[in-house]
């Protein structure tokens, strides 16, 4: 039991780690490994059902960068006792970059994540995540709206 719980817990961070990954490649088959197939997220601009609305969402605001780096830190998991569903959370801070952009070419982003977590197959997916920003920095023009 103890060995399951910590290989969730590894499996989880991986999981958000990923996501951050997926977002600064703009990986759309990497996004879609971190979600459940019915997963839905509140991204800043309303809810996202489904994983198709979040891709959109995502490549509509990262497309158009010339780079992002989304870190994060202060994760916390919380395992259920079926071991089939898990919370976590986590602070992000996300740089944009977007050379020549009118008014400065960086935009910082930090907040939190909070997602509820499914065991699916035995692989762990994110099927909701609530994205909340705490503060930001910089230009907001960067980020496409």
């Amino acid at each position: 039991a103890e060995l399951d719980r910590l290989n969730s817990h590894e499996s989880i961070r991986l999981l958000t780690a990923r996501y951050c990954w997926a977002l600064d490649t703009l990986d759309r088959d990497m996004l879609a490994d971190v979600f459940t197939n019915d997963s839905t997220a509140s991204l800043g601009r309303g809810l996202q059902t489904g994983f198709e609305e979040i891709w959109q969402v995502i490549h509509g605001a990262l497309s158009g960068l010339d780079g992002s780096q989304h870190l994060i830190g202060s994760q916390i998991i919380e395992v259920a006792d079926d071991a089939k569903t898990a919370s976590s959370r986590c602070y992000f801070h996300a740089q944009h970059v977007r050379a020549g952009a009118l008014g400065g070419s960086q935009f910082i982003v930090a907040g939190r994540y909070e997602d509820n977590v499914v065991r699916v197959n035995d692989v762990w997916r994110i099927g909701h995540r609530q994205l909340t920003v705490m503060w930001t920095s910089g230009n907001p023009a960067v980020i496409a709206l």
